[in-house]
C-alpha cells in the first residue's frame, strides 16, 4: 500500500470513530484528589489497625504514637465522606444519570453488605454454641464500616433518582447530611426494643461499630459537598473552596463545643471539617504526588477486606492478634504494617488483572469513574 493510500484509510477511520461521537471516549476521567484522599486513609488504616493489633503496651504511650491515634481518628469519616463524594461526582451532566445506574449502584451497596457481614462471619462453631440467642444475632449482624457505606449508598442511590432536579437535589442531600446525626440519638433511645439486627443497623446494640446513625451523616455530606461545588475543576478551585469550608466549619466547633459521645452531631461536625481540609490539601497536591496514593485508593476495598481477616482473624481461624498479640516494638510493627499493605495491594491487583483479563470490555465499576466523559460513555 502507497503512503498517500495508508494516509487515506487512516482519515477515513479517523471519519468512521468520529461519527459514533463519544461513545468511544474510554479516557480515565478519576477525580485527581479522591483516589489519592482514599490512599491515604487506607495507608492510615492499615496501619492503624496492625499497630494496635500488635503494639506491646510499654510503646503504646511514645508520644509519636500518640499523636497518630488523635490523627487516626480521621480515616472512617474519611472514607465515607469520599465515598459520598464520588457517588454525586459519577454522574456527571447526563440528566438522566441517576436513574440510569441506580441498578449499578444497587448491586454495589448489596456487594459491600455482604462482604460486610462475611467479614463478621464468626464461624458455625461460634453460631451453634452460641444457639438462637442475642448474643448470636450481635456477632452475626455486627454492624461496621463497610455495611454502613452500603446502606448509606443504597439510600443515596434512591434519593439521587427521586430527585433529578438540582435545587431539591441539594436541599435533600443537605438535609439528611445534617438530619441523620441530628436525628441519632432520638433513633438510639427509639430502637431500644427493636430486635439484634436493626439495633446494630440504628447504633444502640453492643458492638456496633459503624452505626448508620450517626456514622451515615458523613457520607452525605461528602455527597452534599461533591453536589454544591460541581461546577468548579479538581485541583486549585475545588482545593481552596474545601480547605474554606472544612475551615468555617471547624471554626464554627469552637462556638459549638464538640461532645465525644457516640450520638455526638459535635463530633460528626469537627470530623466533616476536617475529611474537608484533608480534600482539600489533596486537591492541591501535584498529581505526581497524589498519583503514588492513587493506586491504593483505587483498590481500597478490597485492601480492606484482604487486611481485616489477616490482622483480627475470621470465623476460627487466628489471625496475627491472637498469634502475635500485642508484644511487639516500634520497629517491628510498622514494618510488619508495610509488608501486610504491599501484599494486600499486590493480591488486589493481581485479582483485577484476571478480572480484566476474563472481561476485557466490563465498565468500571468503581463510583470514581467520573464526570462529564463517563455520562457520556452512558449513552
Amino acid at each position: 500500500m502507497r503512503f498517500g493510500d495508508e494516509a487515506r484509510t487512516w482519515a477515513y477511520a479517523r471519519l468512521v470513530l468520529k461519527g459514533f461521537g463519544p461513545s468511544l471516549n474510554f479516557r480515565q476521567t478519576r477525580h485527581p484528589a479522591l483516589d489519592g484522599a482514599r490512599g491515604l486513609a487506607v495507608l492510615a488504616m492499615v496501619m492503624g489497625h496492625t499497630l494496635d493489633a500488635l503494639l506491646a503496651p510499654a510503646f503504646r504511650d511514645h508520644p509519636w504514637i500518640q499523636e497518630y491515634w488523635k490523627i487516626r481518628g480521621i480515616t472512617a469519616p474519611l472514607f465515607l465522606l469520599v465515598s459520598g463524594w464520588a457517588v454525586v461526582m459519577a454522574l456527571g451532566t447526563k440528566p438522566g444519570a441517576a436513574k440510569d445506574s441506580f441498578r449499578r449502584r444497587f448491586r454495589r451497596a448489596l456487594l459491600l453488605l455482604f462482604l460486610g457481614y462475611l467479614l463478621h462471619w464468626p464461624g458455625w462453631g461460634a453460631v451453634r454454641e452460641l444457639g438462637f440467642s442475642e448474643a448470636m444475632l450481635r456477632k452475626v449482624f455486627q454492624f461496621d464500616a463497610l455495611q454502613c457505606i452500603g446502606a448509606a449508598l443504597l439510600l443515596g442511590a434512591m434519593a439521587l433518582v427521586v430527585t433529578p432536579h438540582r435545587g431539591a437535589r441539594a436541599l435533600l442531600l443537605g438535609g439528611l447530611a445534617v438530619g441523620i446525626p441530628l436525628a441519632s440519638a432520638g433513633m438510639w433511645d427509639a430502637g431500644a426494643h427493636l430486635p439484634v439486627p436493626l439495633q446494630q443497623f440504628i447504633g444502640n446494640g453492643e458492638g456496633s461499630r459503624f452505626p448508620f446513625f450517626p456514622w451515615a451523616g458523613f457520607f452525605f455530606a461528602g455527597a452534599f459537598a461533591a453536589h454544591a461545588l460541581h461546577l468548579l475543576k479538581p485541583g486549585l478551585p475545588q482545593g481552596f473552596s474545601l480547605l474554606a469550608l472544612g475551615g468555617a466549619l471547624l471554626a464554627l466547633t469552637r462556638w459549638v463545643p464538640v461532645e465525644w459521645t457516640p450520638t455526638s452531631p459535635t463530633m460528626v461536625l469537627y470530623r466533616v471539617a476536617q475529611g474537608l481540609l484533608v480534600l482539600g490539601v489533596v486537591n492541591l497536591l501535584p498529581q505526581r504526588v497524589s498519583g503514588l496514593l492513587a493506586p491504593l485508593g483505587r483498590l481500597s476495598l478490597w485492601i480492606y477486606v484482604l487486611h481485616l481477616p489477616v490482622v483480627y482473624g475470621w470465623a476460627d481461624i487466628a489471625g496475627l492478634a491472637q498469634r502475635i498479640g500485642p508484644r511487639l516494638g516500634i520497629a517491628a510493627a510498622l514494618g510488619t504494617s508495610v509488608a501486610l499493605l504491599v501484599g494486600c495491594y499486590l493480591i488486589a491487583r493481581v485479582g483485577r488483572w484476571v478480572r480484566e483479563q476474563a472481561s476485557p470490555w466490563r465498565a468500571g465499576s468503581t463510583t470514581l469513574n467520573a464526570s462529564v466523559s463517563t455520562a457520556r460513555l452512558g449513552q
